[in-house]
């Protein structure tokens, strides 16, 4: 296959950098697949998803434990995917949706677990730094999609439509909370919507300021040693 070259590739010098890479691939897909019919979104984006898995894994395989929790949620995964297309339950969007979360949350701890606090910053740790505010901004768009499919009304300015068409307007709102920008297109209106909105302000915020302060310590740490 042609993917294998590139995959192979992939050390723990620049798996990060990888990583990094296939969410913003990610997030543009996510915006381009928007031009094509509706019955074909679907498919592209649970073609990108399942790309993004297999780019993950290789990436993340130094982790034993998200290995092992990926290998898992991979079978899950493919049986919502073939029960999906066989009965046609449209409750197993909403599972889909589910797994997608658990999938950035799984791939978040990884990360942090192998990035913060642990060691020198070099620059494969760096660009990771990114993939962790990517992977919180994609996170909370997803906890979004899931809150419209539960109540219709909770944002002015995002339709309620299927989560695959929406998933591009939930990442661009999701993203402008995350960095406090706030241009106002999007807003909440429930109270649980508010709140989503304003606990992710909060990490945002508190993300930066960790991230700030992991660099600094590492410099320091590197000094004496120079």
């Amino acid at each position: 296959m042609k993917l294998d070259k590139p995959l192979q590739h992939i050390n723990k010098h620049n798996n990060f950098i990888y990583l990094t890479l296939a969410l913003v691939m990610l997030l543009i897909s996510a915006s381009l697949v928007q031009v094509l019919r509706d019955n074909v979104i679907e498919y592209v984006m649970q073609g990108i998803i399942i790309l993004i898995f297999i780019i993950c894994f290789v990436s993340l395989q130094f982790d034993r434990k998200w290995t092992h929790f990926l290998r898992g949620l991979v079978v899950v995964w493919i049986g919502a995917i073939t029960a999906q297309h066989a009965f046609d339950i449209n409750e197993m969007s909403i599972l889909m949706l589910a797994l997608t979360f658990v999938f950035f949350y799984g791939t978040f701890q990884s990360l942090v677990r192998q990035i913060l606090f642990t060691g020198q910053i070099d620059t494969n740790k760096l660009i990771g730094s990114l993939a962790l505010f990517l992977l919180l901004g994609l996170m909370w768009a997803v906890a979004y999609l899931f809150l419209l499919e539960l109540d219709p009304q909770a944002f002015n300015g995002l339709q309620a439509i299927k989560w695959e068409d929406n998933f591009s307007n939930s990442a661009y709102f999701s993203f402008v909370t995350l960095t406090t920008l706030g241009y106002g297109d999007i807003s909440p209106v429930t109270p649980i919507a508010k709140t989503l909105v304003y606990l992710e302000s909060i990490v945002g915020v508190f993300y930066m300021a960790v991230v700030v302060s992991s660099l600094v310590s590492s410099k320091l740490e590197r000094k004496p040693n120079e």
